[in-house]
């Protein structure tokens, strides 16, 4: 498999940004090869003054140290979340010990979202909403359907979206950590 296409597998991890609102959530399964060694893990933090979320998915001292350098991108650039993901990318990149990272992160303030892949892409997502892990793509896709055809709050969206990754993805269950800023 590309090493491009990799799909980090033990968590689901979504954000929404929806009418001034901003929301993450993280399942909290952490498994080992086949096995469940916890359920209730945190995979989101509040960063920067919590001014900004991030919620993290890959091998767990991979992701803490990716998101210590998200963190110190965030203080350098006084919480710029798309200035320090665009650094903390730049570094992934050229940084020989960075580029072995096998991690993934979703950073989301009251006014943008950002997900940096495991390359050191930023991506912009066009509908405000971003999700990661191996249960991501179903709570991407819960979360556009009920975007467009609900009234639904920011938290709300990631609380059913979660729920539906978690009925699907085997690496996903149903403890979540949820944060938001009103």
């Amino acid at each position: 498999m590309n090493d491009r296409l990799k799909v980090i597998h033990g968590t689901t991890v979504i954000a929404v940004l929806r009418d001034g609102s901003a929301c993450i959530g993280s399942d909290g399964q952490v498994t080992l090869n086949a096995t469940v060694v916890k359920s209730s893990a945190r995979k989101v933090r509040r960063l920067y003054n919590d001014t900004v979320l991030a919620g993290f998915a890959g091998a767990t001292a991979d992701a803490f140290t990716l998101l210590e350098h998200f963190e110190e991108q965030l203080n350098a650039h006084r919480g710029n979340l798309a200035r320090s993901a665009v650094e903390l990318a730049k570094a992934w990149r050229t940084d020989r010990y960075l580029r072995r990272l096998e991690a993934m992160l979703v950073a989301v303030s009251k006014t943008d979202i950002v997900l940096i892949s495991g390359t050191g892409d930023v991506i912009v997502p066009d509908d405000n909403i971003a999700a990661i892990g191996s249960g991501g793509q179903y709570a991407l896709a819960a979360a556009r359907a009920l975007i467009r055809h609900t009234p639904l709050s920011a938290r709300q969206i990631v609380e059913e979206s979660l729920r539906v990754a978690s009925e699907i993805c085997i690496y996903t269950n149903g403890h979540f950590t949820i944060e938001e800023l009103p």
